[in-house]
């Protein structure tokens, strides 16, 4: 895989840049020269790989949103539409998704072991069973290693209103060490906050100076820093103590860096701002494009608790009403994120993954709601590297098990890999010395392109 140590240079030249923007580069703004440069990328054979995560805490049910059983007493109260894709169809309450129906493998067979949150969250985002000796390494941070570029300004990794309750070791780099671990932003479990405009604020956390240091003074104690850090280096040979240093003079870069501005989403125009959602998954999303427009190659945005949904996608009770909820967010977000990438010429080398730790029982309990049901359920592949317009697999009338094309979770994984150009079966070395493949399943080959 290609890497650039300036995409935008590589992209298009500086004079074209300027010609293009129409600016100065002391009055450049992003927003007069991202358009050009994203075309100029997009003509670009080798132009680098990304991907975004749309990860669904609290495991969404699948009967609600891509795998209706309108038939069966399991359905429930939603009805099915048509997508743009023919013979696809999804939930009547992602009328706007439908409409990217031709751009989405939806995959309605996943068959997985963990029922549990915090077991599931870990299956599913490192590709392994937890437990045992090994601190696997969240998807993220094996997807950023191997598309990433050490000397970029911005982080390789954003991870976007992270709810790391369920089980924080999911969400980690794990043996691959700091290196690799994401920048979070608006971690949700703090306290949400919105601003004046009335859209959610997400701000890069342990990037802002404290309250009552100047700037002076922060300098002063980052060469005090600087100092301490060289003693401490001397002598010291291993990863560890590297890692150490790179994660630090990272961030010092990037807080003095003019890249920090693609974090704030007020340069973008209110119609863009509202057709994403004012919540917090919406302005994630916009936030994730614009990161992926800026080079970086893996970006997550998590919809559900934290997003003034007490249990976000964890539906024992009222399902039907919260899943509405829900997917008007999921509604707005993804399909305005894959409206701007095609707009952009990024779809093509952006890959989307959607999912959560496990799908919902179809039967509904006494409460109204739907529990915990790892047997059989769905997640959803878009933009780069995938076939759309198709649902692969299926489960039985009653939605009780997988009738046919039974994937698990690392087959997921490696099908991911594979639509962003990454060889599965490469292995990094665990901190006890041992081989571990990026994901050890294989992909599911009819949703790939």
């Amino acid at each position: 895989m290609a890497r650039y140590r300036d995409p935008l240079a590589r992209a298009i030249s500086r004079r074209t840049w300027l010609q293009a923007s129409g600016l100065s580069l002391v009055g450049a703004s992003a927003s007069g020269w991202f358009a050009p440069w994203a075309a100029a990328q997009a003509a670009d054979p080798q132009r680098k790989r990304h991907c975004i995560l749309l990860w669904m805490s609290g495991g969404p049910s699948q009967l609600d949103t891509f795998d209706l059983k309108p038939e069966h007493a399991n359905g429930g109260e939603f009805k099915p539409i048509a997508t743009a894709a023919p013979g696809l169809q999804i939930s009547e309450h992602l009328p706007k998704l439908a409409a990217h129906g031709n751009h989405l493998a939806v995959i309605r067979s996943l068959s997985t072991k963990e029922g549990d949150h915090g077991r599931g969250t870990y299956l599913m985002r490192t590709g392994y069973q937890p437990g045992g000796p090994v601190d696997y390494p969240t998807l993220g941070a094996l997807v950023s290693k191997e598309l990433g570029d050490e000397d970029a300004e911005l982080p390789s990794f954003v991870s976007i209103s992270p709810f790391r309750i369920f089980n924080p070791a999911a969400y980690s780099s794990g043996f691959l060490g700091p290196r690799y671990a994401p920048a979070t932003v608006g971690a949700s479990e703090q306290t949400a906050a919105t601003g004046p405009d009335g859209f959610a604020q997400l701000k890069l956390d342990d990037l802002q100076l404290t309250p009552g240091v100047d700037a002076v003074r922060s300098a002063s104690r980052l060469a005090l820093w600087d100092s301490l850090e060289q003693g401490y280096l001397q002598g010291k040979v291993g990863e560890s103590a590297r890692a150490h240093e790179l994660v630090y003079r990272r961030a010092v870069r990037l807080m003095r860096s003019q890249a920090a501005s693609a974090f704030d989403l007020a340069q973008e125009p209110q119609a863009v701002r509202e057709a994403y959602g004012r919540g917090r998954f919406g302005q994630g999303c916009l936030l994730a494009r614009r990161l992926v427009e800026r080079g970086v190659p893996f970006v997550e945005v998590t919809l559900g608790s934290g997003d003034g949904n007490a249990v976000g996608w964890d539906t024992h009770q009222d399902n039907f009403r919260a899943v509405k909820n829900l997917s008007s967010e999921l509604d707005a977000g993804f399909s305005t994120l894959l409206t701007e990438l095609a707009e952009r010429g990024l779809l093509d080398s952006t890959t989307i993954l959607w999912m959560g730790e496990f799908g919902r029982t179809p039967r509904i309990n006494q409460q109204g709601g739907r529990d915990h049901f790892p047997n059989a359920w769905s997640a959803v592949l878009a933009g780069g590297g995938v076939r759309g317009g198709q649902a692969f697999g299926n489960t039985s009338a009653d939605g009780m098990e997988v009738a046919a094309g039974e994937a698990s979770a690392a087959d997921l994984i490696a099908t991911l890999c594979a639509a962003v150009g990454i060889d599965a079966t490469k292995s990094n070395t665990s901190d006890l010395g041992r081989p571990i493949p990026i994901a050890e399943g294989q992909p599911i080959r009819d949703v790939l392109v």
